[in-house]
């Protein structure tokens, strides 16, 4: 009986503890947080580097969805000459009171589609994990002008997400890929520079960080919660015990593309 009940409490201070990460706010795109507690394994690629090689003095720079704009700052990109673009409105907020003070203008978007700028505008687009429309992507690009881009894979984390919440559980599409992104792209006439492909392993040391990430990453894990997930996170503890981790494959393209003079 003394065993039942000792295993009774650790089942319910491991609820409470996640529970509590589930509260946890989260602002702009920082895991910092998470750091010790959630590995990511290294791209073959750097898409910092790969940004600053093309960046130029006086050009004029997009950064779309900045999230809390920390990427952009750690470029100390253009002054004047450099605008992000968000649509999550507390993060909207964050740069709105952040960003200007470094030169850079912010403008809220609603649609991929309809980007708030002169077409023509822009001698380099970058885009870190953020949708896009490509025909706008083209349209705002002056003749000639870079797309860089790293996106998430419609295969990201989705084996976990299907543990967690079932089989048609996420909201990605699992066709979003390189090939296909850069078959589109060539359609509209942008010629590929560089690309490539990976599935690195994302690693949990914690299920309490696993818990704050689903609840972050809302459209891989639609409708996570502690209640609804329990017995599937108890199954992950476990294995957690067993083998010291818990890991998840993510899938990463990046893309660096020109539109035709």
């Amino acid at each position: 009986m003394k065993r039942n009940e000792n295993g009774h409490n650790e089942q319910a201070q491991l609820r409470a503890y996640w529970e509590a990460e589930e509260a946890q706010d989260f602002q702009g795109w920082d895991f910092s947080r998470l750091s010790g507690r959630m590995l990511e394994q290294e791209l073959p690629w750097n898409y910092r580097e790969a940004v600053l090689e093309h960046m130029k003095d006086g050009m004029t720079l997009l950064d779309m969805g900045t999230g809390g704009g920390e990427f952009l700052l750690s470029l100390s990109p253009p002054r004047g000459s450099t605008y992000a673009t968000e649509a999550y409105l507390p993060n909207v907020e964050l740069c709105k009171k952040k960003l200007p003070a470094y030169g850079i203008e912010v403008r809220a978007v609603e649609k991929d589609e309809e980007l708030p700028f002169e077409s023509g505008m822009f001698d380099m687009v970058i885009n870190r994990h953020e949708s896009f429309c490509i025909s706008e992507v083209l349209r705002i690009l002056k003749p000639g002008g870079l797309f860089l881009t790293q996106q998430v894979g419609g295969q990201n984390n989705r084996e976990l997400s299907r543990f967690l919440l079932g089989e048609d559980a996420s909201h990605t599409d699992p066709g979003f890929n390189l090939y296909n992104t850069v078959q589109e792209l060539e359609l509209h006439g942008f010629s590929i520079l560089k690309q490539g492909e990976h599935f690195p392993e994302l690693t949990f040391l914690d299920i309490g960080a696993l818990v704050q990430f689903a609840r972050i990453i809302e459209w891989e894990f639609p409708g996570f919660t502690v209640e609804r997930c329990y017995p599937q996170l108890m199954r992950l503890q476990n294995r957690l015990q067993r083998d010291g981790k818990v890991t998840s494959r993510e899938h990463r393209f990046m893309i660096t593309a020109r539109k035709p003079t």
